[in-house]
């Protein structure tokens, strides 16, 4: 999935996200507005980890559903 369609489809992704990182506020996901970097970043912040971390995270996350 490219960074237009996570964008464009980011409504029907925060239930995921929340699933996944229950710490990310609703707060946090407007400000995320399907943004990768975004994403990430509030996961370093709310989790206390690396960039590295955070990306490896989000790249396995995406991975496992396929997008």
């Amino acid at each position: 999935m490219n960074r237009d369609q996570m964008e464009g489809n980011w409504k029907q992704f925060t239930g995921k996200v929340k699933e996944q990182w229950g710490k990310l506020t609703d707060d946090d996901l407007d400000v995320i507005s399907g943004k990768r970097e975004q994403l990430e970043g509030k996961i370093q912040e709310r989790y206390g980890k690396s960039k590295d971390e955070a990306k490896q995270e989000v790249d396995t996350w995406f991975d496992r559903n396929g997008w």
